[in-house]
């Protein structure tokens, strides 16, 4: 009886798709703005740190890039949440909700496998605030190096992760509408706190204010609190995950396949304990090998090259926004409504261009959608320089955060018509640590650019042609790409079609197939039929 009370407790039922559920969606949106949008409003303490601490624009940038950093760094490899969610029915203009929650972190997964979420949410909550407490008694930069970049960015990795996940836990049917809600936080949050925390620095000081939102961010263990354990029944009627071939596109699993992998997990499961556990072992190599087998893809390798530039360039205007806007003689509280303006419309770019792209005449061209949306960012962030007055800066921000959320949208979807939904969590994983690498070098630069210039010009120009490069590197491998596979058109003698290859990926038109159950629309590659 005694073990049994310690036990936490579980419901083992199917996802209800509503009662305690829609509680775990409210505080999961109370964790996003404790995480994601207090991130986005640290921005706002940049000039204080600097004119306080009395320290140039790069090493005041090191902050926000050591909270970004840190919980990139921390995100290992994407939950098989992502997956199921592409697989269960939600359509693609939803799937942004699914890879911003899909990062899990090591440090995290450990303890919510080893206790629960519960348990890493509220461990996490405690770690993000003590850093904000502990960072408004700083006597010194490197001091809140330590206490608000490290320490606060592994709390609002060990919360953000758990929290997420538990949503998908609960909801099955309504799981879109359940992390539209829930994600929505990150926006609406910002568009909130931006002003609120201009106001305490105001009334407050700089330290004042990190204390207050360090009370606020504990919040998060109350949020964790709520996280109450499920667990879920294995629906044996659920569609399976279309594989993908690296070559010829998406391909199902053949009867074969599938009989044979049962009979290798039932011949490991019957031999000895030595055997088998030399078995597991090798076949547990063996699936790690073929699970980053997406590595050695020459379209992912390009997609990752372009990842590069995204996250070298989508940085800076978060950093340097404020700043830039005071600088030009913008007031405190205006400055602190860009960052507002940029939180609620990058959440209408997540929606409207999600769903204008998941409409079947746009359908095939979401890479090409992609590709406009970052070229069009970048332009934004070239004309700033000409941008001096808060009248000229808000059309900045909407623009900016609107394509902002339209290129994240289209992420999952473009990684994952690349690698296949098979590869898409791990995919995804790699895209997270590629981003953490120039979240902490690039604000530091930028900083350093302007301590050697004198003007933001040349760091809004670093972040506008990042961006611009990212579009032009994708654009430049689809023309090498189509001028590849219309060479062996044109042979012959006659200017006749070249006869089929063997290869049937040459030839191949994309079709619409569907899962038995859920009816979620799948592109796969076919070979075209010749008459």
């Amino acid at each position: 009886m005694s073990q049994e009370k310690r036990k936490p407790r579980t419901v083992d039922v199917l996802p209800s798709d509503g009662g305690w559920g829609w509680v775990i969606v409210a505080g999961c949106f109370m964790v996003t703005i404790c995480t994601r949008a207090v991130t986005r409003c640290i921005s706002i303490f940049f000039v204080e740190f600097q004119m306080h601490f009395g320290h140039d624009y790069s090493g005041t940038a090191w902050i926000h890039s050591l909270v970004d950093c840190t919980t990139m760094l921390c995100a290992d490899k994407p939950l098989t949440l992502t997956l199921k969610i592409v697989t269960s029915g939600i359509s693609h203009q939803h799937m942004f909700s699914s890879w911003q929650c899909c990062d899990s972190s090591p440090l995290g997964s450990f303890i919510g496998n080893r206790f629960s979420c519960r348990v890493a949410v509220i461990l996490g909550g405690l770690l993000a605030s003590t850093g904000l407490v502990l960072s408004s008694f700083a006597t010194s930069l490197e001091f809140l190096y330590l206490s608000l970049g490290v320490l606060t960015g592994v709390g609002f990795a060990l919360s953000y992760t758990p929290a997420i996940s538990m949503v998908g836990a609960y909801f099955s049917e309504r799981k879109a509408l359940a992390f539209g809600i829930a994600m929505s936080g990150s926006g609406i949050g910002t568009f909130i706190l931006a002003p609120v925390v201009q106001l305490l620095i105001d009334y407050y000081s700089w330290r004042g204010a990190l204390l207050i939102l360090g009370g606020f961010v504990s919040n998060l263990c109350v949020c964790g609190a709520l996280l109450r354990p499920i667990v879920l029944k294995e629906d044996e009627d659920e569609a399976c995950p279309l594989a993908r071939d690296s070559e010829c596109g998406f391909k199902a699993p053949t009867e074969k396949e599938a009989l044979q992998t049962k009979m290798d997990s039932e011949r490991c499961s019957s031999s000895s304990s030595s055997s088998s556990s030399c078995s597991v072992s090798s076949l547990s190599c063996f699936q790690s090998l073929q699970e980053y087998s997406f590595l050695l893809m020459p379209d992912f390798l390009v997609l990752a090259g372009s990842f590069l530039f995204l996250a070298n360039g989508c940085s800076l205007p978060f950093v340097y926004l404020v700043p830039y806007a005071l600088d030009v003689g913008v007031s405190h509280h205006q400055a602190a409504f860009l960052m507002s303006i940029l939180g609620i419309v990058d959440i209408i770019g997540n929606i409207t261009f999600g769903w204008l792209t998941d409409r079947r005449w746009l359908k095939r061209h979401r890479k090409l959608c992609y590709m406009f949306a970052l070229g069009m960012e970048g332009l934004c962030c070239l004309f700033i320089p000409l941008l001096r007055t808060f009248a000229l800066l808000v059309p900045f921000s909407v623009l900016y955060g609107y394509f902002d959320g339209a290129y994240v949208a289209l992420i999952p979807v473009v990684t994952s018509d690349v690698v296949g939904t098979s590869q898409l969590s791990s995919a995804l994983g790699v895209a997270y640590f590629l981003h953490a690498i120039p979240y902490l070098l690039s604000p530091p630069i930028g900083g350093w650019l302007v301590d050697t210039t004198g003007s933001y010009t040349a760091t809004f120009f670093l972040s506008g042609f990042s961006l611009i490069a990212s579009s032009l590197l994708l654009f430049t491998a689809a023309v090498v790409r189509r001028c590849h596979q219309r060479q062996p058109r044109h042979g012959g003698a006659n200017g006749a079609q070249a006869a089929p290859t063997g290869d049937p990926c040459c030839k191949s038109e994309p079709a619409d197939f569907y899962s038995p159950k859920n009816k979620d629309m799948m592109i796969t590659n076919t070979p075209a039929t010749t008459s």
